[in-house]
């Protein structure tokens, strides 16, 4: 099995509903019969029913429980697609990744299959702790029920959801990024490797996708068997065609195979966050741009988003970026692959809120406050991106209102967008 392979399937286990509900209805078939035994050995009564009363019940309640596994997964495709329309369509996949979502239709169909299987042995003789389990279960469903109705709809509001989207956001810039910024190192990028053009290159082979991870490890073994150094063209995040420049291989005193290559890099239909910080920053401006938007006109929503923003900016401005280098354990470079830096953080974040929001300004002072604050808690050596961006903004500033009081009041920063004095 291939790296790529692994990880498709890793990504599947985190990801899948079906995964979840196929394990409940094993879990359910092989705990049903221990409990019948169980019931057996032992005669326990719980609720001492007839055979014609835990038809009655198990009959209902099974008929319940499948009506609750299909109104929880149409409930909830509802209300991603609402909020997917008000927000960012980029948070599907994430909505049903959540934990509880999966757990909730693990447990419904738990009990729907364990329901069904204590309906079947009622015949002459009542299992009465089979029987009684399932009715317990059934009530413990209904207090889930509730308590999954009440998350959803206080979960997808958005606020949470950007909250959501910045926590998994901070968990995947620490591992990517898990060493701490020293401002007496300074970081050096990839571009200046005197790398002649002709190196062999590897193209990519399969459906057209998104580069979502790549191997670094693996690619290090690769390079180190074949004595060679092994540059990845495309960044994670880029869109991948048949026949595009997947690899260039330099030097080597063996040849690498391109299947390996292949099988280092995982390609998917869309960007995920395992591999790319940068995509959590897209989704929280993609969703502070539909705010700004003219049809939606919810500024208060894009300073929301900013609030984020401007926690994940300070996150990410004091841990190191990578260099795009990956050595053996000699020391040699092995590796090469772009990967944003500092600046391109920032004009993602900052640029394009600048731009809708330009009239706004409750959106212009939120993001001063922004840019401003990171200024007084980054290392000197990440002011210059964001007194850039705080010289565009104060442009902005002048060019979009004419009249000198707004001007005055625009140019105030404020972490609640219009919610301090413009003293």
């Amino acid at each position: 099995m291939t790296w790529e392979q692994r990880y498709r399937l890793s990504h599947a286990i985190s990801t899948s509903l079906v995964l979840w509900a196929g394990l409940s209805l094993i879990a359910a078939l092989l705990l049903a019969p221990a409990v019948r035994w169980l019931d057996r050995e032992t005669g326990w009564i719980l609720f001492g029913f007839s055979p014609d009363g835990a038809r009655a019940i198990l009959g209902a309640l099974a008929g319940s429980m499948l009506t609750f596994i299909v109104f929880v997964l149409s409930a909830t495709l509802i209300v991603v697609q609402l909020a997917s329309g008000q927000l960012t369509p980029r948070i599907i996949a994430m909505v049903f990744a959540l934990p509880w979502v999966k757990a909730t239709l693990a447990m419904f169909t738990f009990t729907y299959a364990y329901t069904l299987s204590a309906l079947g042995r009622v015949e002459g003789r009542v299992p009465d702790l089979h029987v009684s389990i399932a009715v317990l279960l059934n009530l413990a469903c209904i207090l889930v029920f509730f308590l999954f109705v009440q998350r959803l709809s206080s979960g997808l509001r958005p606020s949470t959801m950007m909250r959501m989207v910045a926590d998994r956001g901070r968990k995947v810039i620490e591992q990517v990024y898990p060493v701490a910024f020293d401002p007496k190192q300074p970081q050096q990028m990839t571009g200046d490797e005197p790398l002649s053009a002709a190196g062999h290159v590897v193209e990519f082979e399969g459906r057209t996708g998104v580069v979502m991870a790549f191997a670094t490890i693996e690619l290090v073994q690769l390079a180190r068997d074949a004595d060679a150094l092994i540059a990845l063209l495309p960044q994670v995040g880029d869109s991948l065609s048949p026949g595009d420049q997947l690899f260039r291989v330099h030097g080597g005193a063996r040849p690498i195979s391109g299947d390996a290559l292949r099988g280092c890099v995982a390609v998917g239909p869309e960007r995920t966050l395992e591999q790319d910080p940068r995509f959590v920053f897209r989704i929280l401006v993609d969703i502070a741009n539909k705010a700004l938007s003219p049809a939606i006109n919810d500024p208060t929503t894009a300073v929301l988003a900013l609030d984020q923003i401007d926690h994940l900016l300070l996150f990410l401005g004091r841990r190191r970026l990578s260099d795009g280098r990956a050595r053996d354990s000699g020391g040699n470079l092995r590796l090469l692959y772009d990967t944003p830096d500092w600046p391109n953080f920032v004009a993602l974040a900052v640029s394009e809120i600048r731009h809708f929001g330009a009239g706004s300004i409750q959106v212009g002072r939120r993001l001063r406050a922004m840019l401003e604050h990171l200024i007084r808690e980054l290392p000197e050596n990440r002011w210059p991106p964001l007194q850039e961006e705080l010289s565009l903004l104060e442009s902005s500033v002048k060019r979009e209102f004419s009249d000198e009081l707004d001007r005055k009041r625009a140019a105030v920063a404020d972490q609640q967008g219009v919610g301090a004095s413009e003293s």
